[in-house]
């Protein structure tokens, strides 16, 4: 088996300042000209930048923090059990929600693996910055692999889906990826109202299935997450089928490969899985309690705002948000 590389990834803001020049004054004698006497400096108001006029002429918005703990019970959902991993690794555990509604045969392969034990003993195999951190098989020789269930149906390509029946909560900002952004019950959207399609995006903390050169080689059994920049040049291009929820740093802040594309060249550098589980499949009681903001609700979108207009500590406020920036709050319930 050969390990299946992702096929790899790169603002600048302006801020100008006038100030006022200071007025000029002149001295004159009776009936005699004279040359005008030294300039004299009158005291000159600071300017202020426009962010912080504009800021001071409008109430403050109220801040995310405020936004959240404004929020009711039903702004909230809870992640589906069937659809969700809980992954344990060296540090504890990481939680992934399945896209099952975008990668319905991803999502169904990875549960099927899952079920079987397949990722238990497993690895954390490559680790490069500012990009991505993959596990699976390490093991490059197919005869030597982890058996994978047997009935493990071959997936197909499932980059994108169709956009009718989706309930879209769309970004006014342009995206600069696609034609239209935002979010569809939590998850960052790409869509081509043109096209009629629509698909995940490669936003900080999504979760991806490892493919070879064939569009259609993932069948789950390798899987990432990005750890960087938002590498938007995959969208499209890779089959998106999830998001981790929580425990992103345990993946995040691994040792970096030093192997080409951040493979670890040695058995001894990997981390390994200890167990992987569908929350289903755990005891209630241990099952961690983790909510995702529903983003088509009037609190989502409050929160936004809080996000495009800020006030507060910020001198300058930026007036927009991005995708990949605005991805929904998650919470820990006790």
């Amino acid at each position: 088996m050969t390990h299946k590389p992702l096929l790899p990834l790169a603002a600048a803001l302006l801020l100008a300042l006038s100030l006022t020049q200071p007025a000029l004054a002149a001295t004159t004698k009776k009936k005699t000209a004279t040359k005008p006497a030294a300039t004299a400096k009158a005291p000159a108001k600071a300017a202020k930048p426009a962010a912080a006029a504009a800021s001071a002429a409008k109430p403050p918005m109220p801040s995310s923090a405020e936004v959240l703990a404004a929020a009711t019970a039903g702004d909230w959902r809870d992640l589906p059990p069937e659809h969700t991993l809980l992954m344990e690794v060296a540090s504890g555990q990481v939680v992934i929600e399945l896209a099952s509604d975008f990668a319905p045969r991803h999502a169904a392969n990875i549960e099927a693996l899952t079920r079987a034990g397949y990722f238990d003993g497993l690895a954390i195999i490559r680790v490069q910055d500012n990009y991505v951190t993959q596990w699976g098989d390490a093991e490059e020789d197919d005869s030597k692999a982890k058996p994978k269930p047997a009935g493990l149906t071959k997936a197909p390509v499932e980059f994108d889906r169709a956009l009718k029946g989706l309930n879209f909560t769309r970004l006014p900002e342009e995206d600069g990826w696609a034609p239209q952004a935002g979010f569809v019950n939590g998850w960052p959207v790409g869509a081509d109202p043109k096209a009629g399609r629509a698909w995940l995006t490669h936003c900080y903390s999504m979760v991806g299935a490892a493919r070879g050169n064939e569009p259609d080689s993932s069948d789950g059994s390798g899987l990432y997450t990005v750890i960087g920049h938002a590498p938007r040049a995959l969208d499209l291009n890779i089959t998106t089928v999830g998001r981790v929820v929580s425990g992103m740093e345990r993946l995040s802040a691994l040792p970096r490969g030093t192997g080409q594309l951040g493979f670890y060249v040695k058995a001894e550098e990997r981390s390994p899985i200890k167990q992987v589980r569908l929350l289903a499949d755990v005891p209630e009681a241990e099952r961690p309690k983790i909510q995702v903001l529903r983003t088509e609700t009037d609190t989502f979108r409050r929160w936004l705002d809080s996000r495009r207009h800020r006030s507060g500590w910020f001198v300058h406020s930026p007036e927009r948000v991005d995708l990949c920036s605005a991805l929904p709050p998650t919470r820990r319930l006790p």
